[in-house]
């Protein structure tokens, strides 16, 4: 198989060549694209790689089977249908063809059955949405679910190297007793602080962020009419995302009900005590699922507690799952022409 990352410079970028050699997906070449040539190779399983500039001719000529995206939305708009023209399968972790009917957003524990052969374009879902179906699409299929609200703990790695560095830089600054100015992605300081906004807020009160989980939880779920309601926060984390969880049941269950769907659920670790946090859960694969507890007794409405790393399950690890998906159905290798 020849494979080819764009944005492969990235933090994105980096946790999908060190999740595809964790899984040892069988790789005969080695494309690695960014947003221009780069004098340093790429060491990978031991060869070095050069770093080359992401244009259409290249990526064309490279003849790939498949690939990622982990750079910016422009990127994938400007490229990811040149390379489908190519014959190539497009992974993409980018948020603007998550959305299109005619493109699966595939969670592998939750929507296998979405990918179907004719497929070329992968949106990989927001890493937020990601964990959180994840975490209640077992109960989701076990007992149906009225209603989801959920407020996240949204680590700073979601805004690239630029988050992580802005972070390090805030705590350093401030431990030196300093006032310098940090370069910085978010609206407002974040070391030290919650940040009450992901994303622009638009004229009804929502931050995109907000936007994109509601939509992209329901067409994960296959559950256009579910409600879904978030307010997501930025905190000062590096890697991994929490999120506290509130549900209600189209019918009744007891909390041994949903437990035992949660335990034996793909892709779960299900405490049925004590607590998880996100720096426990760095560098996993697994989402990790707490504090499942019904609201005064009720048997209808339930809480619980979400976590997963969101460079992992929430972005690399997805797409390397969606590809080992299209590897094991046979779908790789049949090189077709298909447009976005």
């Amino acid at each position: 198989m020849k494979l080819a990352v764009v944005g492969v410079t990235g933090v994105v970028g980096e946790t999908i060549l060190r999740v595809l050699d964790e899984r040892s997906i069988a790789i005969d070449e080695l494309g690695a694209f960014a947003s221009r040539d780069r004098d340093e190779s790429l060491q990978f399983r031991g060869q070095a790689v050069p770093i080359r500039a992401a244009t259409p001719q290249a990526l064309a000529a490279g003849g790939y089977d498949v690939v990622f995206f982990a750079s910016s939305d422009d990127a994938s708009a400007e490229l990811a249908q040149h390379c489908i023209d190519s014959g190539a399968r497009v992974i993409d972790n980018s948020s603007i063809f998550r959305m299109l009917p005619s493109a699966p957003l595939v969670v592998p524990e939750v929507n296998p059955q979405a990918i179907e052969a004719h497929h070329m374009l992968f949106p990989v879902a927001n890493c937020t949405a990601i964990v959180l179906v994840v975490g209640i699409a077992p109960i989701f299929r076990a007992v149906g679910l009225r209603s989801v609200r959920v407020a996240t703990y949204q680590a700073v790695s979601g805004a690239g190297r630029a988050g992580l560095e802005a972070l390090a830089n805030e705590e350093l600054v401030a431990l030196a007793g300093r006032e310098d100015p940090v370069p910085t992605p978010f609206v407002a300081p974040i070391f030290r602080n919650v940040v009450p906004q992901v994303g622009s807020i638009d004229e009804h009160g929502d931050s995109g962020e907000e936007l994109k989980v509601v939509a992209e939880t329901r067409k994960i779920l296959d559950a256009p009419s579910l409600h879904v309601a978030a307010t997501t926060v930025r905190v000062p984390v590096r890697n991994a995302h929490s999120e506290a969880v509130f549900l209600e049941l189209t019918r009744g269950a007891s909390l041994e009900e949903l437990s035992g769907a949660l335990e034996n659920a793909p892709g779960i670790i299900f405490h049925r005590e004590g607590i998880v946090t996100p720096r426990e859960v760095e560098g996993q694969d697994m989402v990790h699922v707490a504090r499942l507890r019904a609201e005064e007794h009720s048997n209808r409405h339930f809480q619980l507690w979400i976590v997963g790393d969101q460079l992992r399950k929430g972005a690399a690890t997805n797409g390397v799952q969606i590809l080992e998906l299209l590897i094991e159905r046979g779908y790789i290798g049949t090189r077709e022409r298909a447009g976005v």
